[in-house]
This record gives C-alpha cells, structure tokens and sequence, in this order.
C-alpha cells in the first residue's frame, strides 16, 4: 500500500515505542537521521502522548528547532518555549474517571497543565486544567469494561499508547488535528508528513499524514493502517524509515 507523495517536509515522531528504546533513550543511528533530516531542512516534531515536562529534555538534546506535539495534542508548543494551543478536559469528566479508576482499583496517571499526577491526586479537581486522564490496566475484563462505560461519553477520544492501558483526552484531540495546526504555521500540508508510531494514539496521523509508518513492534491495528512497517523501535526503526523515504 502507497500513496502518491511530495517531497516530505515534516517527520512526526512519537516517542516511548517508537524513537526511544526500551530504556527510553534515543539512540545514535536514530539521533544521526534527525540530525541529518534537519540540516536538509526537514522539520523534525516530537508528537507524543508525554507532557511538555517529559519531553523537553529529549528535543533540547536533539537540537530540535520545530514545535512539539504534546499530551496526544492536547497542547503544541514551539520549541523555543511558546505555547501554540492548549485545548483541555472538563473537570466533572476527570471526576468521573478518577471514580473508575477506584472503583477498579487499576493504576492511573494523569496530567494538568504544568503537573503529571501518578501516585498522588488533588482532592479539588476542579482546581486544576485537565489535559489527559490514564488508566493502566492489566486486567483484560477490566480493560473492556471500562472502555465500554467510557465510550457512552461522546466528549471524549479515546486511545492508547499501550496495549495495557486507555488514554483519555478530549473529543477532537489527537496528533492529526495537531500536526494539521503544525502544518499550517510552517505552510505546508499533511501530504509533506512522514508520520511515525506504534499505538491507538497515533493512528490517526498515520492514516493522515503523507507516508504513515508503523513501528516493527506496532499493534496489529497500526500496522495495517500504515502504508510502510519499518524496523522495531530497539532496531533503529525510525532512523530506517527516515533513510527510506526522507534523506
């Protein structure tokens, strides 16, 4: 599967699965194809499910000079530290969430503007802007329970960026509505992305973009709505991809 393409002009990366490895860090073939990438001119954006506080260590040691996709684009930023969009979840939604996630006793984590939120929770949730809710769920049954009673909220998007877990944002949100607002700002279209994931979260800029490539060690589903499967992301996946199709 293919499609007709312009010379590519933005490679979107998601981060955990996909350009880092399984110790989370960036490794020298996949930073060496960034680097590359960028001196041609190729704007190089980081669109991942992670804050802005856990991302930006990574694009400083990049020397990433484009915008950031960040909390599943919930909020895009400039890498010079402006904030572009910020679009968040009503706090009665969170409530409901947080009352799920006790009810099943599964692992959380969630994020506020400024705060990621693990082991600990405010008491006052309507005090706080809500970016995105996380359930970790090792329970099958349990998973598809609570996806079942999510699904009735209709303001809601729902992925993954595990098979383990459901990421919750609001409805509208996800990483190809982000990466059109990119596009927009540098003047180019989604045809000119090379889009790169492995999970629910990032399907929606793998069908959209240009070229939508899967990680080796993509879900099932990813891998058939990609147009290209490239190496696994402990193999230099994205520096595979980006050598194929970008430099």
């Amino acid at each position: 599967m293919s499609k007709p393409t312009n010379t590519i002009k933005l490679i979107a990366l998601d981060m955990d699965g996909t350009l880092l490895n399984d110790k989370h860090e960036v490794s020298e073939a996949n930073r060496d194809a960034i680097t590359e990438a960028q001196e041609q001119g190729v704007h190089v954006v980081l669109s991942t499910g992670r804050s802005l506080i856990t991302c930006r260590d990574y694009a400083e040691s990049l020397k990433l000079t484009s915008y950031l996709v960040t909390v599943n684009g919930s909020e895009i930023w400039h890498t010079s530290g402006e904030l572009i969009h910020r679009q968040t979840v009503p706090a009665d939604y969170i409530q409901t969430m947080w009352d799920l996630k006790n009810k099943y006793n599964t692992g959380s984590w969630a994020v506020t503007v400024g705060k990621v939120w693990r082991d600990d929770f405010p008491t006052a949730i309507s005090d706080y802007e809500w970016l995105k809710f996380g359930f970790d769920i090792q329970d099958d049954d349990v998973r598809a329970l609570i996806l079942e009673e999510l699904s009735k909220n209709k303001e809601l998007e729902i992925s993954n960026s595990s098979p383990t877990n459901i990421e919750v944002n609001g409805i509208g949100i996800n990483k190809a509505r982000a990466l059109e607002k990119v596009c927009e700002k540098i003047g180019i279209t989604m045809n000119e992305v090379i889009a790169m994931g492995d999970s629910l979260n990032d399907l929606a800029m793998i069908r959209e973009a240009g070229i939508g490539v899967a990680m080796g060690n993509a879900q099932d589903v990813v891998k058939e709505a990609a147009d290209w499967v490239t190496g696994k992301n402990t193999d230099d996946g994205v520096a595979q991809a980006i050598r194929h199709w970008v430099l």
